[in-house]
């Protein structure tokens, strides 16, 4: 299928909402792990979603080129070729964007998507994230708000951030303390920010003691109920039609018991990122592979070695294999598996 349309993601959001089920939203960094994911999905019998963070849209530019906006749109040329040839909906997302990189990253993206759109087209991504989790909240709601406009003219959905997610990703750090808790007054403020649909369709990550990184079960203190003391407030304050309001998302999962996950999936998470395990997953094979083909993959003692072991096509299938069947357990965690229709 080609990469979803506005209409289709909105409704995968929704029907996600409605049916208590999630979508992983999987870091990619290269067309083989870009591969990866769609073969993972595919395989699930779930849409998805497929992600890039700023780090890995300047490595996709090439290593010595570093260019943010050139890496994503490059990605998803790749993507809506590549995409055409499986049967589930994907859609592109552009992760955690901090206040100083919103005009090489995000911005230009929008402006090439709204561009698109004018001329016939759909857009280049689906949605984009604005973290603003290292600003005070009125000044990341009103960056919000400027955003959510940029965004509906796009046909793009909005992420934000409300709240800090602890640990470190692609060099911003944070914290592991009490403000890893979004509180009810954070979700209303933000509903009264950003509306509740009637000025564009945004996703919101609440945080409830999330962190990025590598952690073991049970050392990361999650909280779900902050999720649902969010949801009732605004509910209540609004008066909305729905009982959870927000299309939540949930960043840092690593290390998370199924028992959490699946309390926030029936809360309103509609979208969780996954990179640390998905990472693993795809360079654990090729380890593997290296130290079983030694002799074959090095030059050793003047011998030749053997290129069908070291033509990288050999040891990537190995690696997208791994992380693909990783994407199909996110899959079945969440509850997505099944749900294409």
């Amino acid at each position: 299928m080609p990469i979803a349309t506005p209409e289709v993601y909105a409704d995968m959001l929704d029907r996600a909402k409605a049916g208590s089920f999630a979508y992983p939203a999987i870091n990619i960094s290269s067309s083989q792990t870009l591969n990866a994911a769609i073969r993972g999905f595919a395989e699930a019998g779930s849409d998805g979603i497929v992600q890039v963070s700023t780090g890995g849209a300047e490595y996709l530019s090439g290593p010595t080129v570093k260019d943010m906006v050139t890496g994503s749109l490059a990605l998803a040329a790749y993507a809506h070729e590549v995409a055409k040839n499986y049967d589930v909906n994907i859609a592109l997302h552009t992760d955690h964007c901090p206040k100083d990189k919103l005009d090489g990253f995000v911005r230009p993206l929008l402006a090439a998507s709204t561009e698109r759109v004018r001329a016939g087209g759909t857009p280049w991504f689906q949605s984009h994230m604005w973290d603003g989790s290292a600003v005070p909240l009125e000044e990341n709601l009103s960056i919000a708000r400027e955003l959510l406009d940029l965004c509906a003219a796009a046909k793009v959905v909005l992420e934000i951030e409300v709240g800090v997610v602890g640990g470190e990703e692609d060099g911003v750090a944070n914290e592991i303390n009490d403000k890893l808790y979004s509180t009810p007054e954070d979700a209303i403020a933000t509903a009264r920010a950003l509306g509740t649909g009637e000025n564009g369709y945004y996703m919101t990550a609440l945080t409830f003691g999330n962190v990025h990184g590598v952690y073991k079960p049970g050392n990361v203190k999650l909280r779900p109920e902050v999720l649902k003391a969010a949801q009732d407030a605004v509910h209540q304050e609004f008066g909305t039609p729905d009982e959870k309001p927000f299309h939540l998302v949930f960043h840092g999962g690593s290390g998370s018991t199924a028992e959490e996950i699946s309390a926030a999936v029936d809360y309103g998470v509609v979208k969780m990122n996954i990179d640390t395990d998905t990472q693993y997953a795809f360079t654990r094979p090729v380890a593997g592979y290296m130290l079983t083909n030694y002799q074959g993959v090095f030059k050793i003692d003047g011998e030749v070695g053997n290129k069908k072991q070291y033509d990288p096509r050999a040891w990537g299938k190995e690696a997208e294999a791994g992380m693909a069947a990783r994407v199909v357990e996110a899959c079945e965690n969440l509850r997505s598996a099944g749900t294409h229709r």
